[in-house]
């Protein structure tokens, strides 16, 4: 057996290896995807409590 025969897969390489990617794909965004909402909550979060302290 070689790389090539591994990564072919016996035909279904291509569905294998794209469910991989797309997997991987889900994860990271799975993870990156909260991060910027956590940022944007803490930017509006800030804004708001500056103006809140203006009003005053």
């Amino acid at each position: 057996m070689n790389w090539s025969e591994f990564f072919h897969m016996g035909g279904y390489g291509f569905y294998v290896w794209s469910s991989y990617g797309l997997a991987l794909l889900v994860l990271l965004l799975n993870l990156y995807l909260p991060l910027r909402r956590r940022k944007t909550v803490r930017r509006l979060l800030h804004e708001f409590l500056r103006l809140k302290e203006q009003t005053r």
